[in-house]
Protein backbone atom coordinates (compact mmCIF):
# COMPACT_ATOMS: atom_id res chain seq x y z
CA UNK A 1 0.00 0.00 0.00
CA UNK A 2 2.87 2.26 0.46
CA UNK A 3 4.41 1.85 -2.44
CA UNK A 4 1.07 2.33 -4.28
CA UNK A 5 1.07 5.52 -2.52
CA UNK A 6 4.11 6.78 -2.77
CA UNK A 7 3.87 5.84 -6.80
CA UNK A 8 1.05 8.02 -6.96
CA UNK A 9 2.77 11.22 -5.31
CA UNK A 10 5.89 10.42 -7.91
CA UNK A 11 3.58 10.19 -10.83
CA UNK A 12 1.54 13.57 -9.38
CA UNK A 13 4.80 15.56 -9.54
CA UNK A 14 6.24 14.67 -12.99
CA UNK A 15 2.78 15.37 -14.42
CA UNK A 16 3.06 18.70 -13.03
CA UNK A 17 5.48 20.28 -14.93
CA UNK A 18 7.55 22.39 -13.29
CA UNK A 19 7.44 26.39 -14.21
CA UNK A 20 10.11 28.46 -15.30
CA UNK A 21 9.25 31.63 -12.66
CA UNK A 22 8.38 29.96 -9.55
CA UNK A 23 8.23 32.08 -6.44
CA UNK A 24 7.80 30.38 -2.89
CA UNK A 25 5.86 33.55 -2.30
CA UNK A 26 6.36 33.34 1.16
CA UNK A 27 4.93 36.39 2.45
CA UNK A 28 2.22 37.96 5.23
CA UNK A 29 -1.32 36.64 4.47
CA UNK A 30 0.10 33.30 2.31
CA UNK A 31 -1.93 30.69 3.37
CA UNK A 32 -1.94 26.76 1.97
CA UNK A 33 -3.35 23.48 2.22
CA UNK A 34 -2.56 19.92 1.72
CA UNK A 35 -2.56 16.27 2.32
CA UNK A 36 0.32 14.12 3.56
CA UNK A 37 1.11 10.70 4.58
CA UNK A 38 3.36 10.14 7.48
CA UNK A 39 5.89 7.37 7.90
CA UNK A 40 6.98 6.22 11.71
CA UNK A 41 3.93 6.79 14.43
CA UNK A 42 2.33 5.72 16.81
CA UNK A 43 2.23 1.64 18.18
CA UNK A 44 1.92 -0.56 15.22
CA UNK A 45 0.92 1.85 13.21
CA UNK A 46 4.00 2.64 10.61
CA UNK A 47 1.24 4.79 8.33
CA UNK A 48 -0.86 7.77 8.66
CA UNK A 49 -3.16 9.91 6.53
CA UNK A 50 -3.52 13.21 7.45
CA UNK A 51 -3.66 17.07 6.49
CA UNK A 52 -1.98 20.04 6.49
CA UNK A 53 -3.19 24.03 6.94
CA UNK A 54 -0.85 27.15 7.54
CA UNK A 55 -1.72 30.76 7.72
CA UNK A 56 1.12 33.27 7.77
CA UNK A 57 0.18 36.56 10.01
CA UNK A 58 3.01 38.36 10.99
CA UNK A 59 6.42 39.66 9.94
CA UNK A 60 9.14 39.63 12.11
CA UNK A 61 11.88 42.13 10.98
CA UNK A 62 13.78 42.24 14.67
CA UNK A 63 13.79 38.11 13.98
CA UNK A 64 16.11 37.77 11.02
CA UNK A 65 13.19 39.39 9.04
CA UNK A 66 11.40 35.59 9.01
CA UNK A 67 7.41 34.95 9.23
CA UNK A 68 5.32 33.91 11.63
CA UNK A 69 2.46 31.45 10.73
CA UNK A 70 -0.10 28.82 12.72
CA UNK A 71 -0.68 25.10 11.74
CA UNK A 72 -3.13 23.24 12.15
CA UNK A 73 -2.86 19.36 10.95
CA UNK A 74 -4.67 16.19 11.79
CA UNK A 75 -3.35 12.70 11.50
CA UNK A 76 -5.66 9.09 10.97
CA UNK A 77 -3.73 5.81 12.09
CA UNK A 78 -5.56 2.71 12.87
CA UNK A 79 -4.10 -0.66 13.86
CA UNK A 80 -5.07 -3.68 15.94
CA UNK A 81 -3.05 -5.90 18.57
CA UNK A 82 -3.82 -9.83 19.08
CA UNK A 83 -2.98 -11.08 22.49
CA UNK A 84 -3.73 -14.73 22.51
CA UNK A 85 -7.23 -14.89 22.10
CA UNK A 86 -7.73 -10.96 23.35
CA UNK A 87 -7.81 -8.54 19.90
CA UNK A 88 -8.24 -5.07 19.95
CA UNK A 89 -8.91 -2.23 17.20
CA UNK A 90 -7.11 1.12 17.99
CA UNK A 91 -7.89 4.09 16.02
CA UNK A 92 -6.02 7.50 16.95
CA UNK A 93 -6.37 11.09 14.99
CA UNK A 94 -4.13 13.75 16.50
CA UNK A 95 -5.25 17.31 15.83
CA UNK A 96 -2.69 19.93 16.84
CA UNK A 97 -1.71 23.54 16.47
CA UNK A 98 2.02 24.88 15.94
CA UNK A 99 3.10 27.91 15.69
CA UNK A 100 5.69 28.24 12.57
CA UNK A 101 8.74 30.08 12.15
CA UNK A 102 9.93 31.22 8.48
CA UNK A 103 13.14 31.64 7.88
CA UNK A 104 14.46 33.75 5.23
CA UNK A 105 15.47 31.86 2.10
CA UNK A 106 17.38 33.77 -1.03
CA UNK A 107 16.15 30.95 -3.00
CA UNK A 108 11.92 31.54 -3.16
CA UNK A 109 11.84 28.05 -4.37
CA UNK A 110 12.10 26.60 -0.85
CA UNK A 111 10.52 27.51 2.45
CA UNK A 112 11.89 26.09 5.84
CA UNK A 113 10.37 26.56 9.22
CA UNK A 114 10.35 25.28 12.79
CA UNK A 115 7.41 24.56 14.73
CA UNK A 116 6.02 24.44 18.49
CA UNK A 117 2.73 23.53 19.73
CA UNK A 118 0.37 21.44 21.24
CA UNK A 119 -1.99 18.73 20.34
CA UNK A 120 -4.51 15.87 21.73
CA UNK A 121 -4.80 12.63 20.62
CA UNK A 122 -8.55 11.37 19.96
CA UNK A 123 -8.32 7.86 20.49
CA UNK A 124 -10.95 4.92 20.20
CA UNK A 125 -10.59 1.36 21.08
CA UNK A 126 -12.71 -1.58 20.07
CA UNK A 127 -12.30 -4.37 22.80
CA UNK A 128 -14.66 -7.53 23.19
CA UNK A 129 -14.65 -7.74 26.82
CA UNK A 130 -12.34 -6.25 29.88
CA UNK A 131 -10.47 -7.68 32.82
CA UNK A 132 -8.85 -5.90 35.79
CA UNK A 133 -5.65 -6.99 34.77
CA UNK A 134 -5.74 -6.37 30.94
CA UNK A 135 -7.40 -3.51 29.67
CA UNK A 136 -5.79 -2.11 26.18
CA UNK A 137 -8.14 1.20 25.88
CA UNK A 138 -8.25 2.92 28.62
CA UNK A 139 -6.30 6.46 29.16
CA UNK A 140 -5.67 6.86 25.22
CA UNK A 141 -6.55 10.28 24.70
CA UNK A 142 -4.32 12.59 25.95
CA UNK A 143 -2.40 16.11 25.15
CA UNK A 144 0.62 15.90 23.66
CA UNK A 145 3.85 18.38 22.32
CA UNK A 146 5.10 18.80 19.09
CA UNK A 147 8.21 20.07 17.77
CA UNK A 148 8.92 20.00 14.34
CA UNK A 149 10.95 21.24 11.63
CA UNK A 150 9.94 21.21 8.14
CA UNK A 151 9.67 22.92 4.44
CA UNK A 152 8.58 23.18 1.33
CA UNK A 153 9.42 22.81 -2.31
CA UNK A 154 7.55 25.04 -4.98
CA UNK A 155 7.82 24.05 -8.16
CA UNK A 156 4.85 25.37 -9.14
CA UNK A 157 3.36 28.89 -8.10
CA UNK A 158 0.45 27.47 -6.37
CA UNK A 159 1.79 23.92 -5.60
CA UNK A 160 4.37 22.28 -3.16
CA UNK A 161 5.93 19.36 -1.79
CA UNK A 162 5.95 19.57 1.80
CA UNK A 163 7.85 17.54 4.34
CA UNK A 164 8.02 17.50 7.69
CA UNK A 165 9.95 15.65 10.89
CA UNK A 166 9.80 16.11 14.51
CA UNK A 167 7.96 15.13 17.50
CA UNK A 168 4.25 14.81 17.85
CA UNK A 169 2.18 12.43 15.66
CA UNK A 170 4.31 10.87 12.59
CA UNK A 171 7.97 10.76 12.68
CA UNK A 172 8.29 11.97 9.28
CA UNK A 173 5.26 13.85 7.12
CA UNK A 174 5.70 14.06 2.66
CA UNK A 175 2.72 15.56 0.78
CA UNK A 176 2.19 17.99 -1.51
CA UNK A 177 -0.11 21.30 -0.41
CA UNK A 178 -1.94 23.97 -2.63
CA UNK A 179 -1.44 27.94 -2.14
CA UNK A 180 -4.91 29.08 -1.11
CA UNK A 181 -3.76 33.09 -0.84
Amino acid sequence: MLKKLIGTLAVAALIAVPARDVSAQMAKGYTDIGGVVGLGGIGSAGLSFGGRFERVFKELPDLGNGLLGIGVSADYYSYGNNFGAFRSSLTFIPIGVTGNYHFKIENQKFDAFVGAGLGYFISSCDYPGSTSVFDPCGGLSTIYFIGRVGGRYFYKPNMAIYADAGAGAATLNIGLTFKLK
